[in-house]
């Protein structure tokens, strides 16, 4: 249950200054990497935290990183990653993936993160269902999402970067198989808005 008065913006250059606030709260997000693990490389990309930073904000400005972003006040306490394949084609297990696909997606959700303040509170949910109605209103698709499964043992919040199956099973995605040890698809069709 979110515990707060929230809106989601779309991640975009005007939104940038206060998605660039929680990474930086953050030190970069598991090892200042600003959410571009699931971007294609770049090959005049720098390496380490700037450039991963000047990388990001490169794509945002161009219309190429997507992210719903849950704003509580004036500042951004979550955020859900989203896009095609072609803007997000690296994920994990990807050869066990392509390997076993069935369809290719309209859209992807890469990464989820709450800021450590906002834990336990929602907020999870919250940019899920944002980056779904930003979705549907592109005109909507098939979106699939890559959770873990967490069990009975408590997992570090830096391995369940995609959120959990049962989240994905409360918004109305199906699973669809296992990717790997501990990661899922799971698939749901999103109308247009």
């Amino acid at each position: 249950m979110v515990t707060g008065e929230h809106t989601i913006e779309p991640l975009t250059a005007h939104t940038w200054n206060a998605f660039a606030a929680l990474v930086e709260r953050h030190n970069g997000i598991f090892g200042g990497c600003w959410c571009t693990y699931f971007h294609p490389d770049c090959a005049d990309r720098e390496p380490g935290y700037e450039g991963s930073r000047t990388m990001k904000k490169r794509l945002v400005e161009n219309g190429q990183a997507h992210a719903a972003l849950v704003i509580v006040g004036d500042e951004a306490v979550a955020w859900a990653e989203y896009g095609t394949p072609d803007e997000l084609p690296t994920i994990h297990h990807r050869k066990q993936y392509l390997a076993e696909a069935d369809v290719i997606p309209d859209y992807r959700i890469t990464c989820i993160f709450v800021d450590k303040r906002y834990r336990k509170q929602g907020y999870a949910k919250a940019a899920l269902a944002g980056a779904l109605a930003l979705i549907a209103a592109r005109g909507g698709g098939v979106v699939e999402g890559y959770p873990h499964e967490i069990g009975e043992k408590r997992m570090n919040n830096s391995f369940v970067y995609n959120g959990t199956r049962t989240m994905y099973e409360r918004a109305g995605f199906e699973f669809i198989r296992s990717k790997g040890l501990k990661n899922t698809v799971m698939r749901r069709t999103i109308q247009p808005a």
